[in-house]
C-alpha cells in the first residue's frame, strides 16, 4: 500500500475530542494498510498564548529563547495524539523536529529547511508504527531549537514527505478545500475540485490562508502531490470517499486552461505599505534601501518606484504588518544616508489578486478588473502583475467590497 503524510493545523487538533477525531482519521488509514506519518500543529490559540506569555517577560523576546517556548505548543500535540492512537490498538511513537533531526539554518522565529534524517522514521514505519511528528519545528546545526515561522507546520509536512517520497501530501484543516474565494468574505464562493501549483502559489501569496506559501513552494519544487480536506467531517467515512473530496493540486492544468479564465481571489489584510519619499534618482537606489530589509529576512513582495521629478523619486513597497516598524527602524540609516525627505508606513492597506492560468490566453482581465474596481469607487495605490496573477493594493476598508465586486464580475460562482 501507499505512504501517506498526514498534517492537521491547530484547530484541527484544537481539543481532546478532535485529537481523539484526528487519531480514528489516522488509524482508519493505517488499518487500510497505508504507511502513515503524521505532522502536527499545536493546538488552536497556543502559540498566540505562549508568544504572550514570553512579551509578558520581555516586551521584544530574544528570537533563540522564543522559538524554545513557541516550539513546546508542538510538542503537547504529539503526545496526546500518539497516546490517543496507542489508546485505539495502533502502534505510535511522536517525534520532535530535532529528534528526526530536521535541520534548519538559524534564521529563529523564519528558520528554512536545509534537510531531513528520514532513517529514523523510516524505521517506524518498517515496525509498523504510525509515526507522529511536530511540525513548526526542527534544530540548526548546533542543536539550537528552531521555528519555521507562523503556518510553518504545512512546511513541514510537505518537506517531510518530500523527504520519504510519499504517494500523497494531505492538509488537513477546517475548511474542505481550495475556494474561488473566502467564503466568509463571499457567501456563493465555489470549492474548486482542482487548482495548479502555479495558482495556488499565486493564491498563497496573495493571503491565502488554505496553504502556507512555503509549503506551496516546497511542494512544486519536489512535485509532491499535495491534497486540502477537511477535519471536521466523520473521521470513518470510507477512504475511496475521502480520497476524492476536498482540493487536488496539480502539478499540471488538465486542460481546461482556455475555460478557467480566473480561477479566485485572494486577499490578505496583514499588509503594510511604506514608502520613502524623496529619494534620489541614481542607479542602485533600490538595492540600498531593501538591502538591509533582505539581510532582516523580512518578505518584501510589491515594489513601485514613482517617476523622477527633479532628480527625485518615491520608492515603495509592501511588507508583512508586523515587520512595519521593524522595517522603518532598518531603513532610518539608509533615509539619512540618501538625505529623503520622509519614510511612512501605512498600516491600513490590503493586497488583492485574480489568479488563473486562464489569462495565459485571454486579453482584457486587467482592463475588466480596474473596470470593476473603479464602479465601485476603489482607488488603486499599487499594482502588480505576473502571467497568471493581477495583484493591487487598496485601502483596508474597501477590501470586502472590492472582492464581492470582482467575484460577480468574473462569474466565479459558477462552474466552468
Amino acid at each position: 500500500m501507499a505512504l501517506i503524510v498526514q498534517k492537521y493545523g491547530g484547530t484541527s487538533v484544537g481539543s481532546s475530542e478532535r485529537i481523539m477525531n484526528v487519531a480514528q482519521r489516522v488509524a482508519k488509514w493505517k488499518r487500510a494498510g497505508h504507511d502513515v506519518v503524521v505532522v502536527v500543529s499545536a493546538m488552536s490559540g497556543e502559540t498566540n498564548r505562549l508568544i504572550e506569555l514570553a512579551q509578558s517577560i520581555q516586551s521584544q523576546p530574544d528570537p533563540k529563547e522564543l522559538d524554545v517556548i513557541c516550539s513546546t505548543g508542538e510538542q503537547v500535540t504529539i503526545g496526546l495524539l500518539s497516546m490517543a492512537l496507542i489508546n485505539l490498538g495502533v502502534p505510535a511513537r511522536s517525534y520532535t523536529g530535532g529528534q528526526i533531526r530536521l535541520l534548519t539554518d538559524n534564521s529563529y522565529s523564519k528558520a528554512r529547511i536545509l534537510e531531513i534524517d528520514k532513517d529514523r522514521i523510516q524505521s517506524d514505519l518498517h515496525a509498523g508504527k504510525v509515526v507522529v511528528v511536530a511540525g513548526f519545528q526542527g534544530v540548526d546545526a548546533d542543536n539550537n531549537i528552531t521555528t519555521l515561522g507562523r503556518g510553518g507546520s504545512d512546511t513541514s509536512g510537505v518537506a517531510i514527505a518530500a523527504a520519504l517520497s510519499a504517494q500523497e501530501c494531505q492538509i488537513y484543516t477546517d475548511v474542505d478545500g481550495v475556494y474561488t474565494t473566502d467564503p466568509r468574505v463571499v457567501a456563493t464562493a465555489r470549492r474548486l475540485t482542482t487548482v495548479t501549483f502555479e495558482e495556488m502559489l499565486e493564491m498563497a501569496s496573495l493571503g491565502s490562508k488554505v496553504l502556507q506559501i512555503r509549503a506551496v513552494e516546497f511542494a512544486g519544487k519536489y512535485k509532491v502531490r499535495l491534497r486540502v480536506l477537511s477535519s471536521l467531517t466523520d473521521p470513518n467515512i470510507s477512504i475511496e470517499e475521502e480520497s476524492q473530496s476536498g482540493t487536488l493540486i496539480t502539478f499540471e492544468d488538465d486542460g481546461t486552461m482556455e475555460a478557467a479564465l480566473v480561477s479566485g481571489i485572494a486577499f490578505n489584510r496583514d499588509e503594510a505599505k511604506v514608502t520613502m519619499l524623496g529619494v534620489p534618482d541614481t542607479p542602485g537606489i533600490a538595492f540600498k534601501i531593501l538591502d538591509p530589509i533582505a539581510n532582516a529576512n523580512i518578505e518584501v513582495d510589491v515594489i513601485v518606484q514613482n517617476i523622477s521629478t527633479d532628480g527625485k523619486t518615491d520608492f515603495s513597497f509592501t511588507v508583512p504588518k508586523g515587520d512595519m516598524d521593524r522595517t522603518i527602524e532598518l531603513l532610518k540609516p539608509v533615509q539619512e544616508e540618501m538625505g529623503a525627505r520622509e519614510l511612512v508606513g501605512d498600516g491600513k492597506i490590503c493586497k488583492l489578486g485574480l489568479v488563473g492560468v486562464g489569462m495565459r490566453s485571454h486579453g482584457g482581465v486587467a482592463r475588466k478588473m480596474f473596470e470593476t474596481l473603479s464602479n465601485e469607487g476603489v482607488n488603486i495605490q499599487m499594482i502588480s502583475t505576473s502571467e497568471i496573477k493581477i495583484t493591487v493594493v487598496i485601502d483596508e476598508k474597501y477590501m470586502e467590497l472590492a472582492v464581492r465586486a470582482l467575484h460577480q464580475s468574473f462569474n466565479l460562482e459558477e462552474s466552468n
